[in-house]
């Protein structure tokens, strides 16, 4: 599924320090403003490699170690995420940070819900469709991913859906603001409890969305390996009049009981 630019560096003109004194003015001389004034081309390209050498480096840790970038393809997540929208994932969720209830995730489809993709080409100019990958303007296709909100996590009873049509987590009813516009909490039943290790997750466009309840016969039971998941969604990067963080809406899970000390048998 679903990876800037920096700021040029100026000098500044004037005093660097507040209240400093020069005791005489220095004399221009050949030895300093000449040196500078014919240093030449060479010395000016090795300043800009040297500028863009370390803003690459700086990118490379940021993306590897803390956000990773990825293009939406889909409508599932509609309207928190849109078509053709560019996100920036937190890599340290689930760990070292915790996963909650709510949180918008990034996972590796390893359990084949989506079809396969034909192999990425390759050629002379490979090597620039993989820098749009790194920078999200254009999907992988060596590894697929999906985007869905987590409804459950380990322990959880979830079920669609009580009296008035809602989904409720541990016996209480969930009102969520983020599902798409006149689309039901679900028109699919379901009654599960979440295994140990594993999360329950939904799209936000309930009828648009190939989540965990079309996936209930598979061997998985629908549910997503933590271990799968690569980040919580944090912000929509482009299109600009999209752009903003990414809500995991807390508050609709805040009156959640915790689930049960104890399994239910078959259930780990």
């Amino acid at each position: 599924m679903a990876q800037n630019v920096p700021d040029e560096p100026t000098r500044n003109p004037g005093p660097s320090v507040h209240g400093a004194h020069s005791a005489r003015p220095r004399a221009a001389g050949p030895g300093r403003n000449g040196k500078d004034k014919h240093r030449g081309f060479g010395g000016w390209l090795r300043e800009v490699a040297t500028i863009i050498v370390i803003a690459l480096l700086l990118s490379f840790l940021i993306k590897t170690f803390l956000f990773r970038a990825f293009y939406i393809p889909s409508g599932s997540m509609e309207e928190t995420l849109e078509i053709n929208d560019r996100i920036f994932v937190n890599l340290l969720v689930p760990e070292p940070f915790d996963l909650n209830r709510g949180d918008v995730v990034v996972f590796k489809d390893t359990q084949g819900w989506l079809p396969e993709l034909p192999p990425a080409t390759e050629g002379p100019g490979a090597w620039i469709r993989d820098a749009l990958i790194f920078v999200g303007l254009i999907p992988d296709t060596s590894e697929q991913h999906l985007v869905k909100r987590v409804i459950g996590t380990e322990g959880d009873h979830v079920v669609c859906c009580d009296a008035d049509g809602r989904i409720t987590v541990n016996g209480e009813p969930l009102n969520e603001p983020y599902i798409y516009p006149g689309a039901s909490p679900s028109d699919i039943p379901f009654d599960v409890v979440v295994p140990e290790g594993k999360v329950w997750v939904m799209g936000d466009h309930r009828n648009a969305s190939a989540d965990s309840r079309e996936h209930l016969q598979d061997a998985g039971g629908g549910f997503i390996d933590v271990e799968d998941i690569e980040g919580k969604a944090a912000v929509t990067a482009w299109p600009l009049n999209h752009a903003g963080f990414i809500g995991s809406y807390p508050e609709v899970f805040e009156n959640i009981p915790d689930p049960s000390s104890s399994l239910p048998a078959g259930s780990r």
